[in-house]
C-alpha cells in the first residue's frame, strides 16, 4: 500500500488484516518502488495523490516494469476522472474516499481473481508454445540442468541475450525459453532470420516505411520492432547482419527508439533483444567485420549451449521424445529403439548436435513404419558405419569429465525398454522377445541381469 495519509495506511491495513490479507505500507511513490524491487506483491494499493512522483506516475513506472502487476487506485472525491485515466493506463479498478469497507473488500477479491486468472492463462499460453515447438529443453545431464537453473534467473529481467552455441544445438528454443518464462510471455515472440535477408530490406523488415519511402513502397507497413513491442525480438545468426544495419541496431537498444523509413519522428518500443550466433562474435570484432560497441550491447547476459557430444547420457531422452513426436505426427504406434540402435547413437560424436538426432530418428520412424528401429534403420548415417568424424577424441574427453557411466546409461535405457516392452504384451516374454528381436533365451538372461520388474 502505497499513501502519504498515516491514517488512511492504518485504516486499510486493518481493514485488509482483518479480511487475512498481509502486506506492507510506505509513504511515498519512491519507497513503494523500492519495496516492489525487493519483493513481489499480489495486489499494489496506490494512493493518486502523493508528493514528489504522483500516483499515475507511479503507475507507469510500475507497468513498464511488471504489465502484468495488479494496481487499485485510491482517490479523494472529485479525482474520479483521474482515476478512470489511471484504469486506462493499466489500473484494475478504483476506490474512492471516504471507504466504504465492503466495496474496498469485494474489489481487492476482485484483483486477487483477476491475478490469478492471468497466471493461469500465462501458465496455458507456455504449455501451447511449447507444444507448439515440439517441447521443452529435454535432458537430465549436468549441463542441461546447470541451463535450466541459470535461465530461470536471467528470464525475468530487461537484459539483452546472447546465445552461443554450435549449430543444431537448439538456440531459438532457449530463446523461446527465455521469452516463456519472463513477464512478456503473453506478448509477441518475433525471429528475425539475419543471414537470409538482404541488407536494404532487412532494415524496411526491421523498422518498417511509410507509404511513398522508396520505390515500391506503395502502402506504409510496420516493422519487425513495431511488432514484437512489449515483447521479444530473436535475432537468428547476428553475425550475419550487414554493418550498416549494425549501426541502426545498437541505437535502437541504447535509445528503445527508431526511425521507420520515410518517417521524421521516431517510434519508441520496448522490446527485449534476444541474439544468437555460432560464430565467435569477439572473433568478428578483432577481425573488424562485427561493431565492437553492439557486440557489448549485446553480451549482457551470455548462455553458452553445450554440444550433444557433452551431454550424451540426454541421447536416451532426446530419442524417446522425437520417436513419439514423429509417431503421432505419422499416427503410427511408438516404435522401439533397439539397444544395438541405441549404442550406436551415444557412440556417436555428433557433430549436427540436436538437429541431427531429431533428423535422422524421423527418417527412421517413417522408413520403420512403427516396427523396431534396429541399425539397419540408421544405414546411411556417419554412425552407422563405423566412420570416426572428426572431434571423437575430443568427445571422449568430455565424457570423462562429465563423469558419465556409459555402461550404465545404457544398461537403464535396455532396462526400461524390457519393462515397458514386457507391460504391452502383459507379461508374456516370447512375445516380447519377438518384438525386442533377440531369442526368448536371451530375454531371459537379460532380465535377470538387469534386474528388470516382471509386471504383475
Amino acid at each position: 500500500m502505497v499513501d502519504d495519509e498515516e491514517t488512511v495506511r492504518e485504516i486499510l491495513g486493518h481493514l485488509l488484516g482483518e479480511a487475512g490479507y498481509r502486506g506492507a505500507a510506505v509513504g511515498s511513490a519512491e519507497e513503494g518502488l523500492a519495496a516492489l524491487r525487493r519483493e513481489p506483491f499480489d495486489l499494489l494499493v496506490l494512493d493518486l495523490m502523493l508528493p514528489g512522483m504522483g500516483g499515475l506516475e507511479m503507475l507507469r513506472a510500475v507497468k513498464a516494469r511488471d504489465a502484468e502487476q495488479m494496481v487499485l487506485m485510491v482517490t479523494a472525491f472529485g479525482s474520479v476522472e483521474t482515476a478512470v485515466q489511471a484504469m486506462k493506463e493499466g489500473a484494475f479498478d478504483y476506490v474512492s474516499k471516504p471507504f466504504r469497507h465492503d466495496e474496498v473488500l469485494v474489489t481487492v477479491r476482485n484483483a486477487l481473481h483477476q491475478r490469478e486468472l492471468l497466471a493461469e492463462n500465462r501458465v496455458l499460453r507456455r504449455a501451447l508454445s511449447r507444444s507448439a515447438r515440439g517441447g521443452e529443453l529435454i535432458g537430465r545431464s549436468r549441463p542441461i540442468l546447470e541451463l535450466q537453473r541459470f535461465l530461470d534467473r536471467v528470464a525475468p529481467s530487461r537484459s539483452t541475450v546472447l546465445i552461443q552455441g554450435e549449430s543444431g544445438t537448439g538456440k531459438e528454443l532457449v530463446a523461446h525459453a527465455i521469452h516463456d518464462r519472463s513477464p512478456r510471455a503473453g506478448r509477441p515472440f518475433v525471429v528475425v532470420n539475419s543471414g537470409s535477408v538482404p541488407a536494404d530490406l532487412l532494415e524496411s523488415n526491421l523498422f518498417g516505411h511509410l507509404k511513398g519511402a522508396f520505390t515500391g513502397a506503395v502502402a506504409s507497413k510496420k516493422g519487425l520492432f513495431d511488432v514484437a513491442d512489449g515483447g521479444s525480438l530473436f535475432f537468428d545468426e547476428i553475425s550475419s547482419i550487414h554493418p550498416e544495419v549494425q549501426s541502426k541496431l545498437l541505437r535502437v537498444i541504447q535509445e528503445r527508439e527508431f526511425l521507420p523509413l520515410g518517417a521524421v519522428e521516431s517510434v519508441r518500443v520496448d522490446v527485449r533483444i534476444i541474439a544468437a550466433t555460432n560464430i565467435d562474435l569477439k572473433d568478428l570484432v578483432g577481425r573488424g567485420q562485427f561493431r565492437e560497441d553492439l557486440y557489448y550491447r549485446l553480451n549482457v547476459i551470455t548462455v553458452n549451449l553445450p554440444p550433444l557430444r557433452e551431454r550424451r547420457e540426454d541421447v536416451p531422452l532426446l530419442a524417446e521424445h522425437f520417436l513419439r513426436r514423429f509417431a503421432q505426427e505419422n499416427r503410427q504406434p511408438v516404435p522401439i529403439l533397439l539397444p544395438e540402435a541405441l549404442e550406436a547413437l551415444m557412440a556417436y560424436s555428433w557433430p549436427g548436435n540436436v538437429r541431427e538426432l531429431e533428423n535422422m530418428l524421423e527418417r527412421a520412424v517413417v522408413l520403420g513404419n512403427g516396427g523396431p528401429i534396429g541399425l539397419d534403420l540408421l544405414q546411411g548415417d556417419p554412425l552407422s558405419t563405423g566412420r570416426k568424424e572428426e572431434g571423437d577424441e575430443v568427445s571422449v574427453a568430455a565424457l570423462r569429465e562429465a563423469q558419465l557411466d556409459y555402461a550404465e546409461t545404457v544398461a537403464r535405457f535396455e532396462r526400461e525398454l524390457i519393462e515397458d516392452t514386457l507391460r504391452r504384451v502383459h507379461g508374456v516374454q516370447r512375445r516380447a522377445a519377438r518384438i525386442l528381436g533377440i531369442k526368448p533365451t536371451t530375454l531371459n538372461e537379460k532380465i535377470r541381469r538387469l534386474g528388470v520388474r516382471l509386471p504383475r
